[in-house]
């Protein structure tokens, strides 16, 4: 491996359906980071979840509030790397078992969606591996951008002598095969800084997934994915955003205002600490007003630590003056990208809200009028082992992460010559020697 400025994130070797493997995530958010082991079992066919091979069991979880982390972004080297060494060691505790590699998501670094078309001719008259692989090669070659880091390479569709909807392309006969291909992105510092944090903590990087997606792949059923659905992922720091269609990811983006806006919104309106307006925002918090804020009083502590100063006694409404406009404003920005990427009718129909900020009394009822179409909070499918707290929308994206390596073997990257994975300056001789070990022996 050598440095590059252009380049891809590490590859996932492909999951055998009839295997069990034990798994390591990282979820490395702005509000909390955290790690799961799993055993990922063949599964028995699932109408609602056909598209996973394995069900996961959890078997070792570590949360910890995260560090050294801004917008999704790292900022802080050293407090990112103390948060997720503590957070793998609670996990390896609790499991018995000493994690190695990990999977990681990304939120920030400004993801971006781009879609190529490549078409090869058929030398045969019929479709064989080869063509699919020829087709995919040629339209991977587009993707690499100098700066650029790919995360994703998806087809999304395949077309035979332009008849498009082609599912499975091998052994059917034509004369031209093409391939529609998305392709997600960060900007590769981001991506080298995730991945550098991780390295130091001594942990190979497996691959790293765009959060929308990984949300998507945990809280939607294939129907949902199949019909047409916008996921919105409400995270601290950030608000992610992942449109799925024929089963495929279409566009995923990302802004960088999420739940930690709202709260020091609070903390700033109410004069209070930061903690204090987690707290009301958490226990007390709402998008939407009723009769009776006006009645009810919230108990608001002041700013300094006097345990003598009374708390002031405020009126709910306050509170939700605050929150209403922070939260209209994170949709109609979601809204707007939406728009801009050319989604909004096809976006309409359905929209799962999902993310620790999503929990917010009446959400859905806001997202519904801004957002517009069926509106409904996600929360993780298919898993078995996790903690009642961890069954909420806030751990969506992990447990994303474990369904990830169900549906790696779909993606496709044929670097160009010269552009090669790119590394983050701790690949050294000492560990070559282990992968040549690891992988001869």
């Amino acid at each position: 491996m050598n440095l590059t400025s252009q380049g891809l994130t590490p590859r996932m070797r492909p999951l055998s359906s009839r295997k069990s493997a034990t798994l390591s995530i990282l979820d490395i958010g702005t509000s909390k980071v955290v790690c799961l082991i799993a055993e990922l079992n063949p599964a028995e066919a699932n109408e609602r979840l056909r598209g996973r091979t394995h069900v996961a069991r959890i078997i070792g979880i570590g949360h910890q509030r995260s560090l050294g982390l801004k917008g999704g972004a790292i900022i802080d080297l050293e407090s990112a790397e103390r948060a997720i060494r503590a957070a793998v060691d609670a996990a390896e505790r609790m499991a018995k078992v000493e994690v190695q590699s990990v999977i990681v998501n990304l939120t920030g670094g400004r993801l971006t969606s781009q879609h190529y078309q490549a078409g090869v001719d058929l030398r045969s008259g019929s479709v064989g591996d080869s063509d699919v692989k020829r087709v995919l090669a040629a339209a991977a070659t587009h993707a690499i951008r100098p700066g650029k880091a790919v995360l994703h390479a998806l087809p999304t569709g395949y077309a035979l002598d332009g008849v498009p909807g082609v599912l499975d392309p091998r052994g059917l006969i034509g004369g031209k095969l093409s391939v529609d291909m998305h392709v997600v992105a960060s900007e590769a510092s981001a991506a080298r800084n995730v991945m550098l944090a991780v390295e130091r903590c001594h942990l190979e990087v497996e691959a790293v997934v765009a959060t929308p997606y990984a949300s998507g792949l945990s809280v939607l059923v294939d129907d949902e994915a199949e019909m047409g659905v916008v996921v919105v992922d409400m995270g601290g720091g950030t608000t992610s955003l992942g449109v799925f269609s024929g089963g495929h990811l279409m566009h995923a983006d990302a802004i960088a205002v999420g739940g930690n806006h709202i709260t020091m919104d609070v903390a700033r309106g109410l004069s209070t600490r930061v903690s204090a307006a987690e707290r009301l925002k958490t226990l007390h918090g709402s998008c939407i007003s009723s009769a009776s804020d006006e009645r009810d009083m919230i108990s608001v502590p002041q700013v300094d630590d006097d345990e003598r100063d009374m708390p002031n006694h405020l009126a709910k409404s306050h509170l939700v003056r605050i929150i209403k406009p922070r939260v209209e404003e994170i949709l109609e920005l979601v809204r707007d990208r939406l728009n801009a990427a050319g989604f909004s009718a096809q976006a309409g129909r359905r929209v799962v809200l999902t993310g620790g900020a999503c929990q917010l009394t009446g959400l859905p009822e806001v997202a519904r009028r801004i957002l517009g179409g069926q509106v409904r909070t996600g929360r993780p499918l298919g898993i078995r082992g996790l903690p009642e707290a961890g069954k909420g929308p806030a751990f969506a994206a992990s447990v994303g992460l474990l369904v990830y390596p169900q549906v790696a073997h779909v993606e496709h990257f044929e670097p160009r010559a010269g552009a090669t994975y790119f590394a983050t300056g701790t690949d050294g001789y000492f560990s070559r020697v282990g992968r040549w070990l690891k992988e001869s022996f």
